[in-house]
């Protein structure tokens, strides 16, 4: 490994870089670029040195290089006579190449690796290579690198690089020349609390907001909320205000983090693999960066030095910068990358959009984002993977690398504890060690359930079923396939075609049903069946990208809990409510309600949407549970009620949904007759509890870490002789209480002892075993004990199957201990 080399006592007195002493970059880049290929040639080994300088002197005329420049004199001697003068005259090559005066930065940055220590970031952008010249280097790199088996920097610059930041320093200049030449006007600030005050549009951002209120609140800051809209804090403001200041413990101030916390990933990656950027968004738990690399694949072993050079890029503290350019100068700031061009062509359907910079990063993006680097205080790279270019497998393929961050070290290290916990119940790991489903790649996104994930599926569903029959739904059955003119009724064909499954049959176009609310539009009734209550458990089948498959969470085949109330509002919201709430009741779950109301982009008319929100809110009032209002973040068809669950794990998951629909019931023009004898246009409830059965097993097996409820549980009980000789009586028995209802098995495996066949119950959360020896076959009884060990005694097979049946009509959740 190459030596990292000390930083020198006279290092500080050395240059400042070349162009900030005014010299024109014709001036400096033809020896820059000279001197980095010699440079980059070496392994840079001690004894390296001197033919390195000796090298770079053939080529320039160093001495004159060091006047200029003021290098000591000790460097000036034609050949440097100790390791110590080697050194210097190494560290002023260097120093006019990238303009930094801290040797141990560049002893990493280029010949290290991350466990040498802290990387600095370095004006890249004033070097300028060719394309050959970048060969030529990544050669010698890669060379290097599989030699070592250490990962370096991509030191090279493309020219892309110079030119992007050249451009965005133009726009910069102009834009805030515009900013400028604003004429400030007082503006009113309201704070949450209702007290104003004063600013001044275009000066006064909401950080000088915070900071007036206390220097700790603008610290803790992540972004601001101006009237509704999020808001980096060091944009001005450009009239009356309602304020927010958001802190990392709101959701929103959460993606905001994540999504800044992309950029330094993409920054990071960009100097390493020298790739492609194409999406780095945040997530529900951190973020991730795709990047399109043509020559190599990234590796877990590249982590620590990616997250090294991203936690010196926090260090750095570099200022998000924000602009609203025209698509001409984004087109012209991205030719460099064909997928931002892309991005620029097909989704950019305005004439200007913004881009946002932080060190030599500038990329596409809606932002907004924290001020700077520095408020990420812990970060981890945590995986990476192969993807497909926005999910299509006929498209690239790229690496997508993924990490966490935090405003604090602390939420780190409990990350990581509550990541060993979830590892622990990832459904997929769960599912195949208690054998309930499996995928396979001929129908990808489609899940085969074997028996004992059937046996869940088909609980959920019946004890679905069970709750409608109380509740006054009717279930129809309705096609799995249909014209396609439903779906250009609906509306849908125009928005949806592209993630359905469509084919042609006999010169008609159709489509699996990605939904069932068209189809049950064409059930109709008149007013006396108001409201008509429709479910539906139809197979439904959605084209998903392939790149976005994922266990049962995200799928192609899946079973909803779908039903449709055709009615007048009034009256249904309650039930519907009351309905969830008694469903989660039973899995163990709180939930949080929503309030989600008429967005910017709407049909129908303001009247409808008004009286529409002012029945919901009534309702959710009447309801009694707490609930919040999210302003514009209803559907386009009208508003809805948002429905998220809490698992045992804290996580946050949305299943359930309460939606009202105005537009349907307009397309195809359905009607009642009043009682008073007016012709009326029913509102669609669209409502679902479990959501997606595929998606609530999911989220189940991870909240009971497969340790499943007795009435939901595909292995209620088992029966084990104690020897070969009660094998019979054990059959017996589990035919008893198999024929009561329930789910019995027997361990008749004559390779375990009766002490080894109940601990592998106990670990495949059996919920009863069910022991039986001699005194149990005289008696016609089993002695029952769980799988936390507690046991209950001796039973009659007759007493048993009757303590099931009331654990699981009720549907106790801690079973073993109420048996």
């Amino acid at each position: 490994m190459s030596p990292v080399l000390p930083t020198l006592k006279y290092s500080q007195s050395i240059m400042r870089h070349p162009l900030q002493q005014g010299y024109s970059p014709k001036e400096v880049y033809p020896n820059v670029c000279r001197w980095y290929r010699h440079i980059a040639s070496y392994k840079m080994n001690l004894k390296d040195l001197v033919p390195v300088v000796n090298s770079v002197k053939s080529h320039v005329n160093l001495s004159s290089q060091v006047k200029q420049h003021k290098v000591p004199q000790s460097v000036q001697e034609n050949t440097p006579n100790t390791d110590k003068d080697a050194k210097a005259a190494l560290l002023a090559v260097l120093l006019v190449f990238v303009g930094s005066t801290t040797l141990t930065s560049y002893s990493l940055l280029y010949y290290g690796s991350a466990a040498n220590g802290a990387v600095s970031l370095h004006p890249y952008q004033h070097l300028c290579l060719t394309g050959s010249d970048v060969a030529k280097v990544k050669k010698v790199k890669d060379k290097k690198e599989k030699a070592s088996g250490e990962k370096t920097v991509n030191i090279w610059l493309f020219i892309f690089l110079k030119e992007r930041i050249a451009l965005w320093d133009k726009l910069k200049a102009n834009y805030e020349a515009e900013i400028n030449a604003k004429t400030p006007e007082t503006i009113k600030i309201t704070l949450p609390d209702g007290k104003i005050v004063d600013g001044q549009s275009w000066r006064t951002t909401p950080y000088d907001v915070a900071k007036g209120i206390s220097q700790g609140l603008a610290d803790n800051a992540v972004i601001s909320k101006v009237n509704g809209t999020l808001w980096d804090l060091d944009r001005p403001l450009e009239g009356d205000t309602k304020l927010q200041l958001l802190k990392f413990d709101d959701n929103e101030a959460q993606q905001v983090f994540w999504h800044s916390s992309a950029h330094i990933l993409g920054e990071a990656m960009e100097r390493v693999y020298g790739g492609c950027l194409c999406y780095g968004p945040p997530i529900e738990n951190g973020f991730y960066y795709d990047m399109f690399i043509t020559d190599k694949q990234v590796s877990n072993q590249d982590f620590p030095f990616v997250e090294q050079l991203m936690k010196s890029i926090v260090k750095d503290k570099q200022n998000f910068e924000r602009l609203e350019l025209r698509k001409e100068d984004l087109l012209e700031m991205f030719k460099y990358n064909e997928f931002k061009v892309r991005i620029l062509n097909e989704k950019v359907n305005t004439p200007t959009t913004t881009v946002y910079r932080c060190g030599p990063l500038i990329d596409l993006c809606r932002g907004p984002h924290v001020r700077h680097t520095g408020k990420v205080k812990a970060l981890k790279v945590t995986k990476n993977s192969a993807t497909y270019w926005e999910g299509k497998s006929d498209a690239e393929t790229l690496q997508r690398v993924y990490g966490i961050s935090f405003p604090d070290p602390k939420q780190l290290k409990e990350w990581e504890k509550f990541q060993e916990e979830a590892a622990k119940r990832d459904h997929r790991k769960i599912g195949k060690e208690q054998e309930l489903f499996f995928f396979h790649e001929l129908s990808p996104g489609s899940c085969f359930f074997l028996p004992k994930g059937a046996y869940i599926y088909n609980t959920l569903v019946e004890f679905i079923k069970s709750e409608y029959r109380k509740r006054g739904f009717q279930e129809v059955i309705t096609p799995n396939i249909y014209n396609a003119k439903l779906w250009q009724t609906s509306g849908h064909w125009a928005h949806y075609a592209d993630n359905m499954f469509s084919f042609e049959s006999e010169k008609e176009t159709f489509a699996l049903k990605p939904m069932n609310c068209p189809g049950h539009c064409l059930i109709t009734r008149s007013w006396r069946e108001l409201p008509l209550r429709l479910a539906d458990f139809g197979v439904l089948h959605r084209n998903e990208l392939s790149g976005a498959l994922t266990g049962l969470t995200r799928v192609r085949r899946f079973q909803q809990d779908d039903a449709h109330i055709f009615c007048a509002i009034k009256d249904e919201m309650l039930g519907a409510l009351d309905f969830l709430r008694s469903v989660y009741a039973v899995f163990g779950f709180t939930f949080q309600l929503v309030l989600s109301t008429r967005p910017d982009k709407y049909l129908g008319e303001i009247a409808m949407w008004d009286e529409a929100e002012k029945q919901l809110a009534d309702s959710l009032n009447t309801f009694g549970d707490p609930w919040k209002e999210n302003p514009g973040d209803g559907a386009f068809y009208g508003p809805k009620i948002d429905i998220t669950i809490s698992d045992a794990l804290k996580r946050s998951h949305q299943c359930a949904t309460i939606q009202l629909d105005f537009q349907l019931p307009i397309r195809f023009n359905l009607g009642y007759v009043s009682e008073s004898g007016d012709k009326k246009r029913p509102v669609i409830i669209h409502r679902a509890i479990l959501g997606s059965v595929e998606r609530m097993i999911a989220i189940l097996t991870e909240s009971y870490a497969g340790k499943w409820p007795f009435w939901l549980s595909p292995r209620q009980s088992i029966v084990i002789p104690v020897g070969p000789s009660l094998d019979s009586y054990a059959f017996q028995v589990k035919q008893k209480i198999y024929d009561a209802g329930f789910m019995c098995d027997v361990d008749v495996d004559p390779g375990d002892t009766m002490n080894k066949k109940i601990r592998n119950a106990q670990l495949a959360q059996y919920n009863f075993i069910l022991v039986v020896g001699e005194k149990e076959k005289t008696a016609g009884t089993v002695n029952v004990r769980t799988r936390d060990n507690i046991v209950h005694g001796e039973f009659s097979a007759e007493t048993v199957a009757e303590k099931f049946a009331v654990l699981k009509n009720n549907k106790v959740i801690a079973s073993e201990e109420n048996f």
